[in-house]
């Protein structure tokens, strides 16, 4: 007799689920007592007990599979209760995101796009500027003062002009460049101040090396100050500027008449408002008195004439900063800055026109248009230069410009220390 025979309990008839053996000839053969699915003497037909959890876990084996139901593979490891039942693993429910957490990560999104095309649009924008050496120290070069300086040039640089355009605007098609105006604008605690100088001032230029590449050195002299940009650039004008006035420069910008032009035009025009009829055959501008808004090429030609005027130079410098601060206000303005389709072209019509200094970047052009603004609503100050003689003769027979002495050091001490203004 087998092992299976010996386990076998008495009578005639249990197999499977209670089977009588007589039914099945062929029935298989019982499992032994510790697999068998009832245990001894359990009525037919119940369902036997499960498997208690020491047993189950020290057997390490499947639970026994009761006839007539599938067998299952558990999810995940078996709980006390076997697969499925008490402490065994439940299925996760598909996690949805709130929609507040929707919105959170959408609107993060978005901002750090916008951080990125800044940072971008930044250093873009940056490197369209042309940088120059033109603040190099020198022996003798006053000291720093108080808030900080930047001397504004605008040059009648033709470059980047066609023939037609040069033709259309009346800039004639002499080569090189001159300084067709000069201010220094003053940024301080007391206040902003923006100061013509006048082009015709009769100065002290300082030495300097010859710029056409002969390596000789000219001497000083007294001429007309835009002598000094003609023949030594930005950094010879500086020079005189600053042993001049006694005022340190800490920024230089320059532009020429296409930079002038096309940001104008990029900003959609400026809005100006003209006192009387102007009709200027020399710089071909031709506009009625009223408030209008004056296209690129008309924005030169009124910064440029000055025939119709009595005091002809001062009389131009006075329309040149109405209408840069103007231009400041506008191209400043949050609908300018915010709106990429203005943005863009304003950078790329100005910037690769703009001439600054080693140290000037983007975020300091944007005090120096800031600091505009104020003097344009009035915060603060537009001047001229006290002028003691305003049609000096020179020894050479020349019309000039020549300061008040006094005065205009009472205007520079001022601006260096950084202290009101005074009105003359």
């Amino acid at each position: 007799m087998n092992t299976w025979q010996q386990g076998r309990p008495s009578g005639g008839g249990s197999g499977y689920g209670g089977q009588d053996g007589a039914a099945g000839g062929g029935a298989e053969p019982p499992l032994p007592p510790g697999l068998s699915p009832r245990a001894p003497g359990a009525p037919a037909g119940r369902r036997p007990p499960a498997p208690r959890p020491a047993q189950a876990q020290q057997s390490g084996q499947r639970p026994p599979q009761v006839p007539g139901q599938p067998l299952r593979q558990p999810a995940g490891p078996a709980g006390p209760g076997g697969a499925g039942g008490p402490g065994g693993p439940v299925p996760q429910a598909r996690k949805r995101w709130p929609r507040r957490r929707k919105i959170k990560y959408a609107v993060l999104g978005v901002v750090l796009a916008v951080l990125v095309t800044g940072v971008g649009t930044y250093f873009w924008a940056d490197s369209k500027l042309q940088h120059q050496n033109v603040l190099a120290d020198y022996p003798g070069r006053p000291a720093a003062g108080k808030g900080s300086n930047w001397l504004i040039v605008g040059s009648d640089s033709r470059d980047g002009l066609t023939a037609a355009q040069k033709q259309d605007m009346h800039t004639g098609s002499d080569d090189g460049k001159r300084s067709d105006s000069m201010m220094i604008l003053h940024i301080g605690d007391h206040g902003n101040t923006l100061m013509s100088i006048p082009r015709d001032s009769w100065v002290p230029i300082p030495a300097h090396q010859d710029t056409s590449g002969s390596g000789r050195t000219i001497a000083a002299t007294t001429s007309k100050i835009n002598s000094a940009f003609n023949n030594g650039g930005g950094e010879l004008l500086v020079r005189t500027v600053e042993l001049n006035t006694g005022i340190h420069i800490d920024h230089y910008a320059e532009v020429g008449f296409a930079g002038f032009v096309g940001i104008v035009d990029a900003v959609g025009g400026v809005h100006m408002c003209i006192d009387k009829d102007i009709q200027d055959t020399d710089s071909g501008l031709n506009l009625k008195a009223g408030c209008q808004t004056l296209n690129g090429t008309q924005s030169l030609a009124f910064v440029r004439q000055r025939h119709q005027m009595a005091d002809q130079d001062l009389g131009r410098m006075r329309n040149q900063q109405k209408f840069l601060s103007a231009l400041a206000h506008q191209a400043a303005s949050p609908a300018t800055l915010l709106n990429p389709f203005e943005l863009y072209p304003l950078i790329g019509s100005g910037l690769d026109t703009l001439i600054v200094d080693n140290n000037t970047g983007l975020t300091d052009l944007a005090t120096l248009f800031e600091a505009m603004r104020t003097v344009s609503s009035g915060d603060g100050k537009s001047i001229t230069i006290p002028i003691g003689n305003a049609d000096y003769h020179t020894s050479t027979g020349e019309s000039a410009v020549k300061w008040d002495p006094a005065k205009s050091k009472q205007v520079f001490d001022a601006i260096k220390n950084d202290t009101a203004v005074p009105a003359f």
